[in-house]
């Protein structure tokens, strides 16, 4: 038998045992990319897959499947396949692999086509040009995550491994399961509302748990949160309560990422809908019954505009979601949320992270429900347990016993060298999966680029050697003249965020000279918080990389703007320099940039910016800041360096203009110009003598900086009328004035309050 033919009956019989077994079996074929797609042409001409069940992610369509960039591998969430072929000889997105992985049936295949294991290491590919951030080259990145990966591909039960160089098989990937229990049909609640067809519809007694959760929404006020990972049968759930309403006349609206994400949720739904009622108008995106219901996909930007035509929302792979489009969905009186723990988006955290806290702030009562037994695929199945180890889909910080008691005199400053994380299993673990747990944007990607990208330095504190707080440090600027200027001119640099966003949007093309060390994330075990451990460790941070040591010139960050991580970067001295004026599609916020100068250098940069931060945040808030939170505009205001605000340089009229609203019968409404700057070097300053209350600092951020109407901002701070919220900010205004007022103003003040 030739070597074809054995590759070939090698694929069969893998593809026969993962059909019996109801598990996934992988197969990798390592070597010449022709050599690999002529091996994976006879594999599939063989197979009994249809074609239609069949997808190729790579750059060419060289199949008669469907065929998908791995940048658009996404396109693949909520939808399943027989067979996925992964073309890794290009490139391999870790981010690909997670999403794919997911995709494939019980019974199904995945395919990867490498080059050589052995070399593959050692090649750089188009996602390591992605790593090699300037001032850095493609030479410096380093093949850690590769060879990671093909150590979990070669230790893992259920892969297959070809050697197309030698037509050798490495390992056969088989794993002889024994036949498995036939386990009993779910059972519904005693009290269903349901009809009993619904539940007949469930194959695990997890999935009739979450469908008798979903008929809670049968009442007012009421949302329902289904976790689970890829393939436990959450969209299915979903979508057979979607039939259930809509055949009891309910006008049930779907929402996800995109229509194709909703495929299985309208299978279902219209599985159910034929079922219980021969009258059902079944379409791929619209349902239609003879009682008046109906289940209707949206996308996510549409749904939110109308959730009050629906009586109930259904959002499908909610975590994929912006957290401002989340939010948004919540003006639904009733709406339930599909999300994954783990899987195809590895730790895209904006659900969990940000919007979890939103939802439990709402007027909802919430419903929770996870899902743990699969129903795709059986459980143990070899591809899931691969790829959960490879990609860390399952990292997790140290269990709470082992750091509860850390505090910072019990713990130790250590580098996280690459090697190091890679050598040691558990290390790797608990540093990444604090950063999982902890931030809504970690990803497959980021566990490449901790282990690959030079750029990159990775720092902790630790307890007996367990991780208990966490930094990702990205080193930024030292740049060349030449990508200074292109920068200037329009062009991007690859994770240089700060001195790109102070180049390209603010126009200082000298940003990108200084050399800095951004804190890309910092996250600190939740049974060690408030102990002041994150400040220790940008505290220990800034002893070795301060004072010019290792060429850095400054210590920044960006983040998400809220009032409690302000506060935060303020204690440990980083200042504000800029705030975004759109919000992250991730979290729904504004970003702000923040600098910690260590150098002249630094300094330099720090004080021109924050000068012109504070000399412009007034305009912007009545403009392109307009919906800035008053507390997070307070916060921003507070942690700019007080001696770059601007000078108080109102005219003596200006002067009698504040002072008269102020004391007198003189009106904000006349000449609003003169409060924005006295507002701006108040909350800059956060003088001593000068008590405000939270309400009447909000009431200067509302009114005099963002320029919304007396009518808007009564009803927001809640005044009984606009003429008490009048008074309100006159009396706001008077200790500004009188502390920063001239002696003639002050003048002005004891004539009025002489009469």
């Amino acid at each position: 038998m030739n070597a074809d033919a054995d590759v070939v009956t090698l694929a069969r019989t893998l593809h026969a045992e993962a059909e019996r077994a109801n598990e996934r079996r992988a197969l990798v074929l390592a070597g010449d990319r022709e050599r690999g797609y002529d091996r994976l042409e006879s594999i599939l001409d063989t197979l009994s897959v249809p074609i239609t069940a069949t997808t190729l992610v790579g750059p060419d369509d060289r199949l008669r499947c469907e065929q998908l960039p791995q940048a658009n591998a996404s396109e693949l969430l909520g939808t399943t396949r027989e067979v996925i072929a992964v073309d890794a000889h290009a490139e391999l997105r870790p981010n690909a692999v997670g999403k794919v992985a997911g995709a494939v049936d019980g019974g199904g295949l995945l395919v990867l086509l490498v080059p050589p294991l052995e070399a593959w290491p050692d090649r750089r590919d188009g996602f390591d040009e992605s790593l090699a951030v300037p001032p850095f080259e493609l030479d410096d990145v380093s093949g850690r995550f590769r060879r990671r990966l093909v150590e979990t591909v070669r230790a893992h039960r259920g892969v297959a491994i070809v050697d197309l160089e030698s037509g050798r098989i490495e390992a056969d990937g088989l794993t002889h399961p024994s036949p498995r229990l036939a386990t009993a049909d779910p059972a519904p609640p005693p009290d269903r509302r349901f009809p009993m067809a619904a539940y007949e519809a469930c194959l695990t007694g997890d999935q009739a748990d979450a469908v008798a959760a979903l008929e809670s929404l049968s009442e007012a006020d009421r949302a329902v949160v289904l976790e689970a990972d890829r393939g436990r049968g959450k969209s299915s759930a979903a979508g057979i309560a979607a039939g259930a309403f809509a055949t009891a006349g309910e006008d049930v609206l779907v929402t996800a990422p995109a229509a194709r994400n909703a495929a299985e949720l309208f299978d279902r739904a219209g599985e159910l809908c034929r079922t219980l009622d021969d009258d059902a108008t079944v379409e791929s995106r619209r349902i239609e019954t003879s009682a008046g219901g109906s289940v209707r996909f949206r996308e996510p930007t549409a749904a939110a505009e109308t959730t009050e035509t629906a009586d109930i929302v259904l959002v499908d792979e909610a975590a994929a979601l912006p957290v401002a489009t989340l939010e948004s969905l919540l003006t639904a009186d009733r709406v339930a949320f599909a999300t994954t723990i783990h899987g195809y988006e590895g730790a895209g955290r904006g659900f969990s992270v940000r919007f979890r806290d939103r939802l439990t702030e709402s007027d909802h009562e919430v419903t929770d429900c996870r899902l743990v037994e699969p129903i795709r695929y059986a459980g143990g199945d070899p591809v899931e347990v691969w790829a959960f180890r490879a990609l860390l889909l399952d990292a997790r910080p140290p269990v709470e016993p082992l750091v509860a008691d850390a505090d910072p005199d019990s713990v130790e400053y250590r580098r996280l060298e690459p090697d190091a994380l890679l050598a040691d299993e558990r290390l790797l673990r608990e540093a990444f999966g604090l950063l999982v747990l902890a931030h809504y944007r970690t990803e497959p990607n980021d566990l490449a680029r901790l282990l690959d990208a030079p750029n990159l330095e990775a720092r902790a504190l630790v307890r007996d050697g367990h991780v208990v707080s966490v930094a990702l440090l990205a080193r930024e600027g030292n740049l060349s003249p030449d990508r200074r200027a292109m920068m200037y001119e329009g062009g991007r640099i690859r994770g240089n965020m700060l001195p790109d966003v102070l180049t390209s949007q603010l126009r200082d093309e000298a940003a990108g000279e200084p050399a800095g060390l951004r804190v890309v994330r910092i996250a600190t075990h939740h049974a060690a918080r408030s102990r002041g451990l994150g400040s220790l460790l940008l505290e220990r941070v800034r002893e070795e990389f301060g004072d010019g040591a290792d060429s850095i010139d400054w210590l920044g960050t960006g983040f998400g703007a809220t009032p409690g991580l302000l506060a935060f970067w303020r204690a440990n001295g980083y200042r504000t320099v800029h705030v975004s004026t759109t919000r992250n599609d991730s979290s729904g916020e504004y970003s702000a940039l923040m600098l910690a100068p260590t150098t002249d250098a630094g300094r330099r940069l720090h004080d021109r910016h924050a000068e012109w931060f504070a000399g412009r945040f007034g305009a912007c808030c009545s403009d392109s800041l307009a919906d800035l939170e008053p507390d997070v505009a307070r916060a921003v205001l507070r942690s700019v360096d007080a001696e770059a605000a601007p000078p108080l340089e109102l005219s003596d009229h200006e002067w009698r203009v504040v002072a008269g609203a102020a004391y007198g019968p003189g009106l904000f409404d006349v000449d609003p110009g003169p409060f924005r700057g006295l507002v701006v070097r108040y909350l800059a300053d956060d003088p001593d003598g000068v008590d405000l209350t939270a309400r009447e600092e909000r009431l200067l951020v509302l009114r005099v900086l963002q320029a919304r109407d007396w009518e808007s901002v009564a009803d927001r701070l809640e005044f009984h009328s606009t003429s008490q919220c009048m008074r309100a900010l006159g009396d706001a205004v008077c200790p500004l004035v009188d502390r920063y007022g001239t002696a003639a103003v002050l003048a002005v003040r004891e004539r009025f309050a002489d009469e």
